[in-house]
């Protein structure tokens, strides 16, 4: 008899894990949310309250605000020394003294998180630096970012802090751009410097956007020490658009991994409920 509620209770408690399974996508990253933008319903989420650095998921926002002020897109800005990264020194291959039309600044601020073409974008602003960081953080406002704050365009602060919830906020706003939908998941783009090095070819920093089975709409990476490393996208998935937000991810491989699990989850629950 003992012996048969112990078998019972083993195979209760291997289905049930498998059934926990089935209906959890295993997210490695720290925090997480899945949301379904089209009926507003959250899917998934693992610490999506929890404050976190965001690194250049912040791009997004600078994004907004540069094209919220209907600035001239062809207008050339030119890289000057106050675009160089003093704080954590990271590499442009952006020279100090070429210029660019403001468009090309965005699209690589956004497809390859260049640092020197977000710090120009919030410096052109009209009032500087400042007001442009000030206009960041009162969209996050409006658009109910309320855990979340700005201190520079970049991301290269560890300042810029959001959690998940928020994020999904900030990813479904982005997604009412033509302009940020485009230049996120540009594949490859070249740009010319101006001196003797000839172009430039820029690749984008999420390896999904080269992926023909994934639909993404909106795409943008992150990395700091303090950050790890982040992803956030709005995707076609069965039909629907999925908000995916995963931030502070360690492994260099694990939030493309959490995102194709994610994919998976959703393709294989689809068929069992609505996502």
């Amino acid at each position: 008899m003992k012996q048969a509620v112990l078998l019972f209770c083993i195979l209760f408690f291997c289905s049930h894990h498998a059934l926990a399974q089935k209906n959890n996508p295993d997210i490695k990253s720290q925090a997480a949310i899945v949301f379904n933008a089209q009926n507003e319903r959250i899917i998934y989420d693992k610490n999506a309250d929890k404050v976190m650095p965001i690194a250049s998921i912040t791009k997004l926002m600078t994004a907004m605000v540069t094209l919220d002020a209907h600035l001239p897109p062809n207008e050339k800005i030119t890289i000057t020394q106050a675009d160089v990264d003093k704080l954590k020194r990271t590499s442009s291959r952006l020279p100090v003294g070429s210029s660019y039309p403001r468009h090309e600044l965005l699209r690589l601020a956004l497809m390859s998180s260049e640092n020197r073409a977000a710090a120009a974008l919030g410096r052109t602003y009209p009032g500087g630096t400042q007001a442009f960081v000030q206009a960041m953080n009162l969209k996050a406002k409006k658009i109910g970012m309320v855990n979340s704050r700005f201190v520079d365009s970049t991301g290269l602060n560890s300042g810029n802090v959001s959690t998940a919830r928020d994020l999904a906020k900030l990813v479904s706003a982005s997604n009412n751009y033509v302009p940020i939908r485009e230049f996120s998941t540009t594949s490859k783009h070249f740009v010319s410097p101006g001196n003797k090095r000839g172009q430039l070819q820029y690749v984008n920093s999420n390896s999904l956007v080269h992926n023909q089975n994934w639909e993404i709409g909106v795409s943008k990476t992150g990395y700091l020490n303090e950050a790890g490393r982040c992803l956030v996208m709005q995707a076609n998935i069965s039909g629907q658009p999925v908000v995916i937000v995963l931030l502070n991810s360690w492994g260099k491989n694990t939030r493309i991994g959490d995102a194709n699990r994610v994919k998976k989850w959703i393709e294989g629950n689809q068929g069992r409920r609505q996502v």
